[in-house]
């Protein structure tokens, strides 16, 4: 889907250089991603401090991950 915007031609390039991208679409749509990932990865965070996941505290199911 193609979709017309504006977009401010320094965040652009402080994205490329942050993100090692080359093209503008390449760009918009990894720095999209990055953003939708680091929202989850607060919500996460935010339900385990809130001991919203018990299981995640627990010392069997960590050890039980990393086998």
């Amino acid at each position: 889907m193609k979709t017309l915007v504006d977009i401010d031609d320094d965040n652009l390039e402080a994205a490329k250089l942050a993100l090692g991208t080359s093209t503008k679409v390449e760009t918009v749509n990894r720095t999209l991603a990055e953003v939708a990932a680091l929202a989850a990865r607060r919500r996460d965070l935010a339900r385990w401090i809130a001991e919203e996941l018990p299981d995640a505290r627990s010392n069997d199911v960590a050890r039980a991950a990393w086998r």
